[in-house]
């Protein structure tokens, strides 16, 4: 391991879109990217001369069995996630893991288990935007008063056409759940992160568009879920996933009303918060200078200079590194977040195959 006041010194287990977006947020948060092991060892020499990391290792075994390595981020399929993920831990080494997790609760609770004594966190990044964690102060402050209702979606068009496929598609794979475990995840984990509130019951719906693609058959993961959502604290709300939305590309908008104000916040324009209130709304610019103080920590660039979804990343990762570090940043996703993910899918997809309300325990 690195000895105290080194840079940290990290790997990745993956070679492609996933592996690139946490190499460049592992160089922002200055640790050295000491290796790379992808599916084969080609494909670990060609990933490791593509991202300009040090060292291609011929498996993840002998990855592991570098005691230099402090570090590894996990970008591997789904599947892959729990073992890959398990073995690190088994290593002694701190790990980031792409969501979901796991494709199982069994399998995600057994690496919370495993993770005790170690920095292990799923990159939930959107909670790192300067503007959610403004509108999470608002709520947390009492500004915004009680939590009402929640208008939430996570809108793409990646998969939009028959001849349009990924691995993802493939339960094997992915999972059971395709677009709410992939995106969906991430629109649940920001309704709870910025409300304080629990979702308690779920009632959803799913659709499979197209059950034969380019290179896969027969397949049942869903292209878009429809869910209504009730809370702890007694708010209602739906929630919105698709990836067959023409021209949405990556469209996370979050609109939460409290009894004072609301809040919106869209991923796609991502520099403002809309503060809606009965007279008086506001738009709100990502500018320190007026913002709280837990949002203004997390713009890096002044403000008309935009930033986005990789300094989002990056300080995701940068404050992994400072938990490594015996630090305890504020709102650090960790594999306990992994979990509730996890969890709240599957009463998703169980109520969406069963028909019924599932509910949810608060504190799980």
């Amino acid at each position: 391991m690195s000895t105290a006041g080194s840079r940290l010194r990290a790997a990745v287990v993956g070679g492609g879109f996933m592996a690139e977006v946490h190499s460049r947020a592992a160089r922002a948060a200055r640790a050295e990217l000491a290796g790379i092991v992808s599916s084969t060892p080609e494909r670990s020499a060609a990933a490791a001369e593509r991202l300009g990391i040090g060292r291609a290792y011929a498996s993840l075994d002998e990855l592991l069995a570098d005691d230099s390595i402090d570090v590894v981020h996990v970008t591997t399929p789904n599947a892959l996630h729990a073992e890959q993920a398990s073995a690190v831990l088994a290593a002694g080494k701190h790990v980031v893991c792409e969501k979901p997790l796991a494709t199982t609760t069994a399998d995600a609770e057994a690496l919370v288990a495993a993770a005790r004594g170690r920095t292990a966190t799923v990159p939930f990044v959107y909670r790192f935007h300067p503007m959610v964690r403004e509108a999470r102060a608002r709520f947390a402050s009492g500004a915004a008063g009680r939590v009402l209702t929640v208008s939430a979606s996570y809108l793409q068009d990646w998969l939009l056409a028959s001849g349009d496929d990924n691995w993802r598609v493939d339960s094997a794979q992915g999972g059971r759940s395709r677009a709410f475990a992939d995106i969906g995840s991430h629109l649940v984990d920001l309704v709870e992160f910025v409300t304080g509130d629990r979702v308690t019951r779920v009632s959803a719906t799913k659709k499979t568009v197209f059950t034969e693609r380019a290179a896969h058959s027969s397949i049942t993961t869903e292209d878009a879920v429809a869910v209504v959502i009730e809370t702890a604290a007694g708010a209602i709300g739906t929630l919105l996933v698709s990836q067959v939305a023409p021209g949405r590309k990556n469209r996370l908008l979050l609109e939460i009303a409290g009894s004072e104000e609301s809040v919106g916040f869209d991923q796609e324009q991502p520099e403002t918060l809309w503060v809606g209130r009965r007279r008086g709304s506001l738009l709100v610019p990502r500018d320190a200078d007026q913002l709280s103080e837990d949002a203004a920590r997390l713009c890096v660039v002044p403000s008309g200079h935009p930033q986005g979804y990789q300094e989002a990343f990056a300080a995701f990762v940068a404050d992994t590194y400072a938990a490594v570090a015996g630090e305890e940043p504020d709102g650090l996703p960790r594999f306990t977040d992994g979990l509730r993910a996890v969890r709240i899918t599957d009463a998703v997809i169980d109520s969406a195959e069963s028909g019924t309300w599932i509910g949810l325990e608060q504190n799980a």
